[in-house]
């Protein structure tokens, strides 16, 4: 086995992306790279203390930097990129998450308004303990104080839009972007549909861990160390984000309402299974009624995003995007030694 070439890129304050699309490529990469990369978190660090209030230390629309975008030699529309997760390290040993005004689940928003007064912002600060694995809420109210298992992933993953688009970092659709599944951990392959030559990938928005649906609309925020290796496969076209670990394949869908980003990743799980398993349309749709897991990413971003997952052991042994998955982890484990 070649030795993969490996990129280390730790971006300057000034040297994120806040977009997927209209911003110029920080590198040109060949398919087969490793890249080495530090991210920083929603708030891009500035929020540190219980103190600093989101809306008096961070600058709307400056929310949510990514690290990228890199030019992959090659990629062409119909093509996909896979961005295999070798590893996803917290970078610090402190997180954040708030409440925000006008944002979550649980609460008035601009789209959902209503008379109610938005809820007050609060800063909670986790510890992380990096060794132990853990990450240790306190109560603001009270003296409850509980630990949790890191769960590290990212939240925001993607490529350049088609059609001359420019999406903001904060939005999930086909391309990508902010979807904040919790499947988008270490271990695990993303397949991402080419839009433009190069493709333009970017990612950020590391969390220490999340609940499925991230209810208030923030995560345990944190900057990561993230290595991941970055492939391409000519001729294959994803028509939306897809995930693949040891034990599923897994589609995503991004609308609003939310039963219409529960469709597009439910579709595209039935597709998926015409495509490369060799079901028909209606058995797999038929199967997939019967066998999916539909976990909520979230339900709170500009869109929602809905997950639909299928355990391997239960599907026809067939390759999916010609065994690149099971040759990306063979890589990672030789890079991990």
């Amino acid at each position: 086995m070649t030795d993969p070439r490996i990129l280390t890129v730790r971006p300057e304050p000034d040297e994120y992306a806040w977009t997927f699309g209209g911003a110029p490529p920080v590198a040109r990469i060949a398919p087969g790279t490793v890249l080495d990369l530090y991210t920083e978190d929603c708030f891009a660090g500035r929020v540190r203390s219980e103190k600093d209030l989101v809306s008096e230390v961070c600058e709307f629309p400056f929310l949510n930097p990514q690290t990228g975008p890199f030019h992959i030699e090659g990629a062409e529309p119909g093509d996909t990129v896979a961005v295999h997760f070798v590893s996803i390290e917290p970078a610090r040993d402190w997180a954040a998450s708030t409440t925000v005004p006008l944002f979550g689940a649980l609460t008035s928003t601009h789209t959902t308004a209503t008379l109610q007064p938005p809820l007050p912002e609060k800063v909670w600060i986790w510890e992380l303990d990096r060794a132990r694995r853990t990450a240790l809420f306190r109560a603001h109210e009270g003296d409850i104080e509980l630990e949790l298992p890191l769960d590290p992933m990212h939240g925001t993953v993607g490529v350049a839009p088609a059609n001359l688009e420019v999406r903001s970092a904060l939005v999930p659709d086909a391309h990508g972007g902010n979807m904040d599944t919790p499947e988008m951990r270490a271990g695990v392959t993303c397949y991402l549909g080419v839009n433009v030559d190069g493709a333009l990938l970017s990612l950020g928005d590391g969390h220490a861990r999340q609940g499925e649906g991230e209810t208030c609309g923030v995560a345990v925020e944190c900057a990561m160390n993230t290595v991941v290796i970055v492939e391409l496969l000519k001729g294959i076209a994803t028509p939306w984000p897809r995930l693949e670990s040891d034990t599923h394949i897994i589609s995503t869908g991004s609308a609003r309402p939310l039963e219409d980003a529960f469709r597009i990743s439910q579709l595209d799980l039935v597709q998926w299974l015409v495509r490369d398993y060799g079901f028909g349309e209606l058995d797999a749709y038929q199967y997939a009624t019967q066998t999916v897991e539909s976990p909520l990413a979230n339900v709170c971003d500009t869109n929602y995003t809905c997950v639909a997952k299928l355990r391997k052991e239960w599907l026809p042994a067939r390759e999916t995007y010609r065994g690149l998955h099971a040759r990306l982890r063979e890589t990672a484990t030789a890079l991990r030694r």
